[in-house]
């Protein structure tokens, strides 16, 4: 299978991000999902994991499944919060046994409903990412976060953590956000700092605003006010969905023509609106 690295020296990639689902509807929807968006046949697919460990098992399985069942590059996700070296070192154990030539680093972030985590082994990402080097041959990503990260004291404290994190892995892919300019002047201040590495873009479909705010809320960044009027005044959900879909079909092309080197769709484990997407931007199934 070839790594993400890989598959990006070789032109445009496309690709989506998957979660483990907490319930057996949830199991359903996303099953019914990947059978919409797998023949598609993207890039590569990335499977998130929760805070501490808390998705370990499911994540596990889902990557498994998929690395069994599709020709997709598998991107499973990997927090150090809360963990000891020895856990992180059983986890990419079982991947690699399988054949995962990727892994996405992170540092992960605090439960939100129950007790903090410890810090465990790794302080930062950039720590998980030494130790991913030193001990195993994997291709690294690392999250960027276009309009900086929510917890950072300030723009330009940010933009200096984010280069030297970023500047450690082989590619990154950035939280979603809705405006190409937050992409371009993000990638600008990256080159400045020496960062050269491929930043693939992360696009949401806008269909509800009620749900995007709320995420916004958790990850930072911005809502465009136009857009959010325009959606929120519209007569039908019907009206919603198509005005939103249109947002996201011109960010990707303006996102292409700029030169971005894939396109991350975030699905949230439903097909409808990135199906509509890929079908707009003459995506084939196969």
């Amino acid at each position: 299978m070839t790594s993400i690295s890989g598959l990006l020296s070789q032109g445009t990639t496309f690709s989506f991000e998957f979660y483990p689902p907490r319930t057996e509807k949830g199991a359903k929807q996303l099953m019914t999902t990947m059978e919409h968006l797998l023949p598609y046949n993207p890039s590569f697919i990335s499977i998130t994991y929760g805070a501490g460990g808390s998705s370990r098992e499911q994540t596990l399985e889902i990557v498994k499944e998929l690395k069994y069942n599709t020709r997709s590059t598998i991107l499973p996700h990997l927090t150090c919060i809360g963990h000891t070296r020895n856990e992180i070192e059983e986890l990419v154990n079982q991947y690699v046994d399988i054949g995962i030539t990727d892994i996405l680093a992170l540092h992960g972030d605090q439960p939100r409903n129950s007790a903090p985590l410890t810090e465990g082994d790794f302080k930062f990402a950039t720590d998980l990412i030494e130790f991913l080097r030193i001990n195993y041959d994997l291709s690294l990503g690392v999250a960027a976060h276009t309009e900086g990260h929510p917890a950072a004291s300030s723009y330009s404290t940010d933009l200096e953590h984010q280069s030297s994190k970023i500047r450690t892995a082989d590619f990154a892919i950035t939280q979603f956000f809705f405006d190409v300019n937050h992409y371009i002047l993000f990638r600008e201040e990256m080159k400045k700092r020496k960062v050269f590495i491929p930043i693939i873009p992360g696009i949401i479909p806008v269909t509800n605003p009620a749900e995007i705010d709320r995420m916004i809320r958790l990850a930072g960044g911005t809502f465009p006010q136009k857009l959010w009027e325009e959606i929120n005044n519209a007569s039908d959900q019907e009206s919603k969905q198509r005005i939103g879909i249109n947002h996201s079909i011109q960010l990707v092309k303006q996102l292409l023509k700029a030169g971005a080197p894939g396109i991350h769709f975030y699905p949230m484990n439903r097909w409808q609106e990135t199906e509509q997407l890929l079908q707009y931007l003459d995506f084939n199934s196969h």
